[in-house]
C-alpha cells in the first residue's frame, strides 16, 4: 500500500500535473495540502475518472486539505480537535480499507507561523499541542495510522541544505522543532528517516534563487507512523519529478510503501 503526500499549492493551478501523476505513480492514498480551494469547487470530476474517491476539507483562497483514495474511504473526520473556534482548514482524516484489515489516514497542514513574535507563530504552538493532544487519542486505538502532510517543520539540521538560513524562521524555532521531538516520544515513526538515515533527502525547494537548481531544499514533508503502520513500513522515498516540471508546486511527493 502507497500512501503519498504532497503540498499541491492550488489544485485547481495544478491539476493536470496531479491528473499526470497519479496516473503514472498510482498511489493507493494521496493526502493534499493547499488545496486552495472551497469544498464544492474542488475539481473532483478527473480524478474519480481516475479511480480515486476524494474527501476534502476545503477553504476559500488558501489552506485545504484532502484525501485520495483508490478504496472508498470511511469514518472522514473534518478539523483538528480542540479549539472549535478555529475556521481554518487544516486537518481532514479518514479510514482506508485494505483487503484485510484499515488503516487511518491524515493529511495535515501544519501553520507556517512566521513571523515569530506574532500570533502566526502563537497560533502554530496551540496548533502543536492540540495535534499532539489528537495523536494521544489515536494511538489508545491501538491501530494502525498515518499522519501524513506538510508539517512545516524542519526536524533537525540534516534536513536543510543550509540550515544557517533558517535560524530566524518559524520552521525551525526551538519550540517548532521540540513539538516534533514530543511527537516522536509518543512512540511514532518518521517515516523517511527509518528508510533514509542520511543527508541530501528533501521535499521542498523555494522558488527563488535558483534554490531547486542549486539542491537547496528543506525537509518539512512528513509521514509519521503509528507502531502498528511502522511495523509495516517497507519504503519511504522522495518523488522529485513532479518540482521539475513547467510552474510546479514547490513541494514535491512523499511516498510510503506499507506491507498491508
Amino acid at each position: 500500500m502507497r500512501i503519498a503526500t504532497w503540498n499541491i499549492n492550488g489544485v485547481k493551478a495544478r491539476i493536470a500535473q496531479l491528473e499526470g501523476w497519479l496516473a503514472s505513480a498510482r498511489p493507493d492514498v494521496v493526502c493534499l495540502q493547499e488545496i486552495k480551494s472551497v469544498d464544492e469547487g474542488f475539481p473532483a470530476s478527473p480524478l474519480e475518472a481516475l479511480g480515486y474517491h476524494v474527501a476534502t476539507h476545503g477553504q476559500k483562497g488558501f489552506n485545504g486539505v484532502a484525501i485520495l483514495s483508490l478504496t472508498p474511504l470511511e469514518d472522514v473526520k473534518r478539523g483538528l480537535p480542540g479549539d472549535d473556534e478555529d475556521v481554518q482548514s487544516r486537518y481532514i482524516e479518514a479510514l482506508v480499507q485494505t483487503p484485510t484489515s484499515m488503516v487511518r489516514v491524515a493529511s495535515i497542514y501544519l501553520p507556517n507561523g512566521n513571523p515569530i513574535g506574532t500570533d502566526k507563530f502563537a497560533y502554530k504552538c496551540r496548533w502543536m499541542d492540540r495535534l499532539h493532544r489528537h495523536m494521544q487519542s489515536l494511538l489508545a486505538l491501538e491501530e494502525p495510522f498515518v499522519m501524513a502532510g506538510d508539517y512545516n517543520i524542519i526536524p533537525e539540521p540534516i534536513d536543510a541544505k543550509q540550515p544557517e538560513l533558517w535560524v530566524e524562521d518559524a520552521l525551525f524555532q526551538p519550540e517548532s522543532r521540540t513539538a516534533w521531538r514530543r511527537f516522536l516520544a509518543l512512540g511514532l515513526t518518521d517515516a523517511i528517516r527509518a528508510c533514509q538515515p542520511g543527508p541530501g533527502v528533501y521535499s521542498f525547494w523555494d522558488y527563488q534563487a535558483g534554490a531547486w537548481q542549486k539542491n537547496n531544499g528543506i525537509r518539512i514533508d512528513h509521514h509519521l507512523l503509528s507502531p502498528q503502520a511502522a511495523d509495516r513500513l517497507v519504503a519511504a522515498d522522495v518523488d522529485k519529478g513532479p518540482r521539475g516540471t513547467e510552474k510546479p508546486s514547490d513541494h514535491t511527493p512523499v511516498w510510503i510503501e506499507l506491507d498491508i
